[in-house]
């Protein structure tokens, strides 16, 4: 093997560790230090489509990559002992070629001081807002600029072509490849909506509303049945958001917990039977009624739509708005609108904390041979309903206490439901910083898979010979722009949940001193949870 440059050895050297760097896990950012080695494969995606059709199984059998790990052991046939004598020859003492994406890269990055001044600056926030006159700033949120009308004309058409793409990727779910990398299922679901529908909807504002896959369907069928927008049934007022909560704890533990949410044919019948459950459930209680009360997705993402700096009024004039300035009008939550709000973010939250070397370590797991997402199903599904409670119990404990400082003002629900708003600019930061790799990278793939749906050697768009630029993520600059990128959207997200608090805080309390006092304790939470999310990031963790 050639020796390594100076160059080389001395940014290995520079790790606190003294094992030698081909042992060292792939782990984030830990006391200063920012470690990206990651190994994508290197094939064009229409490579990656053509290998896959060669596969036997589906990657069901055992487990899957990608978000899952481990697998079962394959039976080779007898012909393959065959290259057994040229694998030894290719163990002789040949002439080494570096690979790029192989070579490690660490930069020292101060995080001890990054989760200092993120701690800094939300307290900082908070001692300025406590000192501005509540006037000041209420002209501050109150501001517009008009730019035009939007009709709502063409939202029916959108959703028929939603429609009709989201029933070509079932189809490709079930009839397509097998390798996750290559089916456009999992990567327009996990990458593209999740991920990427989500930051689009806290920029640009309500786009899920034109295309949910449900709404013209409905008007379809709904017409000739003649149930109109109340349909048969009218959902009790108690219910709330339940339903929506139920189902969205049910999609947080498929995704974190199942052991194979990427096989396509599994998400498939998954993707499948629950938009027909909505589609049903629209027609018996009316497209209105079920989207606010019980489909989880319309509900989360028109949450995360009031922190856009777009405003759209009945009328469908557009305005633009500071960021987070929607969030301010909204009208205190129910108890199954508080308990959706912190199950997004807990969820999340537990997302990062499960893959740490400090989770695993406390159920014996050793992060360094993950067994697999199997051998963990029972402490991820305590661990998601933990990380719930705990949030929801300290959140309101700290609005509780808040109350009692004040001296006065409104029940705790009514407080509670007004401040959990604030948590918003919070759970968009988190989703942002956490899925950020997984769009730059997924996203990629997913283009790539969309001009060949079900692996046939098709380029529909033209991106099906795209090269995946997995290296925007891997190597020292890279870490270095990721990881602030990251760690400034999190403290971001907090500063800007202090300052929509307290917004509510004088609406509860018009006393200044009150309104002050009654987010004391709340802003200490918002402290902790930024180091704790900076901690997420600068922490070691598998996959």
């Amino acid at each position: 093997m050639l020796p390594a440059s100076p160059y080389e050895t001395a940014k290995l050297d520079r790790r606190s560790s003294t094992a030698p760097p081909s042992v060292l896990p792939d782990i984030s950012p830990k006391r200063g230090e920012i470690g990206c080695h990651l190994r994508f494969r290197q094939f064009s995606a229409s490579q990656e489509r053509r290998r896959s059709r060669e596969l036997p199984i589906s990657p069901l059998v055992g487990e899957m990559s990608g978000r899952t790990e481990g697998g079962a052991v394959e039976r080779f046939p007898a012909r393959v002992a065959l290259l057994y004598p040229i694998a030894l020859l290719a163990l002789l003492p040949t002439p080494a070629f570096a690979h790029a994406s192989d070579r490690g890269h660490v930069l020292l990055l101060p995080t001890g001081y990054y989760l200092i001044g993120g701690a800094f600056a939300v307290a900082i926030s908070f001692l300025v807002l406590a000192l501005l006159p509540a006037a000041s700033l209420d002209r501050f949120w109150r501001r517009r600029l008009p730019l035009f009308t939007l009709g709502d004309s063409a939202r029916a058409a959108i959703s028929l072509i939603s429609f009709a793409g989201f029933a070509t990727l079932i189809a490709a779910g079930f009839f397509g490849s097998r390798d996750p990398l290559s089916n456009p299922l999992p990567l327009v679901i996990w990458t593209l909506l999740w991920a990427g529908i989500t930051l689009l909807q806290g920029v640009f504002g309500d786009l899920w509303s034109w295309l949910n896959p449900w709404v013209g369907p409905w008007r379809l069928v709904s017409r000739p049945l003649g149930t109109g927008d109340g349909g048969s049934w009218r959902l009790p007022r108690w219910l709330g958001c339940w339903p929506a909560v139920i189902l969205f704890f049910a999609f947080a533990w498929f995704e974190l917990i199942d052991p194979a949410p990427d096989d396509p044919a599994r998400l498939a019948f998954a993707a499948g039977l629950y938009w027909l459950f909505a589609f049903l459930a629209m027609l018996v209680f009316g497209y209105r009624g079920w989207s606010r009360s019980g489909e989880f997705l319309t509900v989360f993402f028109s949450m995360v739509a009031r922190f856009a700096p777009i405003e759209r009024d009945e009328n469908g004039r557009l305005a633009l708005c500071w960021p987070a300035a929607k969030l301010l009008a909204g009208e205190p939550l129910p108890p199954s609108g508080i308990a959706f709000l912190l199950l997004a973010l807990s969820s999340v939250s537990f997302d990062g904390l499960s893959k740490t070397f400090f989770w695993l370590g406390l159920f014996g797991v050793n992060p360094l041979e993950f067994p697999g997402r199997t051998a963990v199903i029972g402490s991820g599904t305590f661990g998601l309903v933990l990380t719930f409670v705990l949030l929801a119990a300290v959140f309101l404990f700290a609005v509780w206490l808040g109350q009692r400082l004040a001296g006065s003002g409104p029940p705790l629900s009514q407080a509670a439901g007004l401040l959990v708003w604030s948590i918003v600019p919070i759970a968009l930061a988190y989703h942002v910083a956490h899925y950020l790799t997984a769009l730059l990278v997924g996203g990629q793939y997913a283009l790539a898979s969309l001009s060949d749906p079900f692996a046939q050697g098709w380029n529909l768009f033209g991106t099906a010979d795209m090269p995946i630029e997995a290296g925007i993520v891997a190597g020292a600059e890279s870490a270095w722009w990721l990881w602030n990128i990251q760690a400034g959207a999190i403290i971001l997200g907090h500063v800007l949940a202090v300052l929509v608090a307290h917004g509510f805080a004088w609406r509860l309390h018009p006393q200044p001193t009150r309104a002050a006092l009654s987010q004391f304790p709340l802003t200490l939470l918002m402290i902790a949870y930024t180091v704790f999310g900076l901690w997420l990031l600068a922490t070691p963790t598998v996959g």
